[in-house]
């Protein structure tokens, strides 16, 4: 996908040009400004809010889905946003190349979308959980995660009540097989601090421990822990910035290959 962004996105190949970002806002989104504070304030980037019902985005290079309760989470969490008029210009971006990243809501609205495979259920304790976790890094060949290291690990708070990652039913089993099979890419696990991924330190009983997931292509990622309420020290944690980082990263140095 080396490349394909620009291509999407339909900005000229200008190297001098910022890496730009777009921010969706549905009724019920609240982490919206959240992300858009991390991009303009933080990173120091080009940002702009796009509201749901819009039937086309701007001409940017990543477009971020926040965290939220989309439309009051009816049906199932993502299901209406899912349907918006935005998502279909969002996913014929991706359909492109174009960066995706969802996050918490987000991820859920990429898997009704289709966007991203399998499905967010309730969490197996049935409650509401925020806490800070710690996410292993699996896959560092994406946009998403081309600042960090192998196997590093990332802490970063969560706050969901349908956080359990659920892979399509053919590819369920949770056996090595399985994943070879899924059709999608595990970028990120649940683990201790310590990098160990087991059930004590897997949150919601997500599925292989599951944290964050890409599409084939690795243009699209989903993540349940919030990167951007841990991007500047003063929030006690900082460690968000790896994939915004990464992200600018990426666009500078393959972005326009």
């Amino acid at each position: 996908m080396r490349g394909s962004a620009s291509a999407a996105s339909g900005r000229a190949a200008d190297s001098q040009s910022p890496m730009s970002f777009a921010v969706v806002v549905f009724p019920g989104s609240n982490c919206d400004r959240d992300c858009y504070h991390v991009i303009r304030e933080v990173l120091r980037r080009p940002v702009c809010y796009v509201a749901h019902a819009e039937p086309q985005i701007p001409d940017v290079d990543c477009v971020i889905i926040p965290g939220g309760f989309s439309y009051g989470d009816y049906l199932r969490a993502g299901a209406l946003a899912a349907r918006s008029p935005v998502m279909g210009a969002i996913r014929d971006f991706a359909a492109g190349g174009g960066l995706v990243l969802g996050i918490c809501n987000g991820f859920q609205i990429l898997c009704e979308t289709g966007l991203l495979p399998g499905a967010l259920m309730v969490n197996t304790a049935l409650q509401f959980i925020c806490r800070w976790v710690h996410m292993r890094i699996e896959d560092v060949n994406t946009p998403f995660t081309r600042d960090c290291k192998p196997n590093q690990v990332l802490r970063m708070p969560i706050a969901h009540y349908e956080g359990n990652f659920r892979p399509p039913p053919e590819q369920g089993t949770g056996s090595a097989e399985a994943e070879d099979l899924f059709c999608g890419r595990i970028v990120g696990r649940y683990c201790s601090p310590g990098g160990e991924v087991s059930d004590n330190s897997n949150p919601n009983g997500s599925w292989s421990s599951v944290a964050a997931v890409s599409n084939r292509e690795g243009n699209v990622l989903g993540m349940m822990p919030h990167p951007e309420r841990c991007s500047e020290h003063m929030l006690k944690g900082s460690d968000g910035l790896y994939i915004f980082r990464s992200l600018v990263q990426w666009w500078e140095e393959d972005g326009y290959e």
